[in-house]
């Protein structure tokens, strides 16, 4: 039997890789065949499953984080001129942090910079990895840094995010997260709304420009940039749909499964791909819990087990090979 495992990591535990690399292990020891095929949504993990699957090199960059200080960055660069670019890495709530956590004043500039350095080091198209940011400022300091760099020069870039929220409600759905209270939200939701008034594309109402607190909207405004689903376009750089042909079960997992997991997430678009493909190919996941009011979304999955560590995903995989 040919197994596709195709897992999201186990946020803060285990990457997807670990995760993939595990359940493979015991399916084969179960008298399996495994397919590794770790991936992501767009959020954590995005990064490391692009350049893997794009063949990427990684590529350090000195940029700042979301308050101004110094840090070491890493972009992926191939040699046909693509580039990933991850927003944790500079505009993350931990990147190199040093002064005290200010949602109002965290921006996106040093995203702006690793953009800037892809296209010097000869990127024509840009994956921007929107997931795990601090900031809501609406992609303004990206868009000071690409201007200051010089611009694109024809470079295009493609958001990869797994939400759908639009710009101006960005500060409200992600604000708190971020460690905005009630008055920085507010202070926020004034902000986007008025860069969105004076943007050259007004991003209001504008699905997935709410990303990474409105840097996707930002550069869709200024930028032309392209937004899409980070799930899909993972799932295309890997080939999952030639894999999926030949797989006869598939396997996917992610840290908990919940309501959140239906609503454009990395399970939810692999669910998609198997049914779509017309073939009754079984779904199996592998999670490290699972909530109570899952309902009716249990129903989409052959069998549901619980792992929490690397030795219990093992045996996850050698009960899989067993069916």
């Amino acid at each position: 039997m040919t197994v596709l495992v195709a897992p999201d990591s186990f946020k803060g535990t285990y990457s997807a890789a670990e995760v993939a690399a595990a359940i493979s292990e015991g399916i084969n020891d179960g008298g399996g065949c495994a397919v590794q095929l770790p991936v992501a949504d767009g959020g954590e993990g995005t990064f490391d499953a692009l350049c893997r699957s794009l063949q990427a090199a990684a590529v350090s960059v000195d940029v700042v984080n979301s308050w101004g200080e110094p840090l070491r960055a890493v972009i992926g660069l191939t040699k046909d001129g693509n580039a990933v670019v991850e927003v944790a890495q500079a505009g993350g709530l931990t990147a190199g942090r040093i002064t005290p956590h200010d949602a109002v004043a965290a921006s996106t500039y040093g995203t702006g910079m690793m953009i800037v350095a892809a296209v010097a080091l000869g990127a024509k198209h840009i994956f921007v990895a929107a997931g795990g940011s601090a900031t809501t400022d609406g992609g303004a300091g990206a868009v000071q840094a690409i201007i200051d760099g010089g611009g694109l020069h024809g470079a295009r870039i493609t958001v990869l995010t797994d939400v759908t929220t639009s710009f101006l409600d960005a500060p409200r759905v992600f604000g708190p997260q971020k460690g905005a209270d009630p008055a920085a939200v507010e202070a926020l939701e004034e902000r986007l709304a008025a860069l969105a008034a004076s943007s050259p594309r007004n991003p209001a109402g504008v699905p997935r420009t709410g990303a990474a607190g409105g840097l996707s909207g930002g550069l869709w405004a200024y930028f032309e940039a392209e937004l899409v689903s980070g799930a899909d376009a993972v799932l295309d750089a890997a080939g999952f749909d030639s894999c999926l042909a030949s797989a006869d079960a598939v396997v996917v997992g992610e840290g908990r499964l919940d309501s959140q997991t239906g609503e454009g997430k990395i399970i939810s678009a692999i669910l998609e791909r198997v049914q779509s493909s017309g073939r009754k190919t079984p779904v199996i996941a592998v999670v490290g819990s699972l909530a109570e009011d899952l309902g009716d979304y249990a129903e989409n999955f052959a069998a549901i087990l619980l792992a929490t560590d690397a030795t219990a995903m093992r045996a996850a995989g050698r009960e899989i090979a067993r069916g």
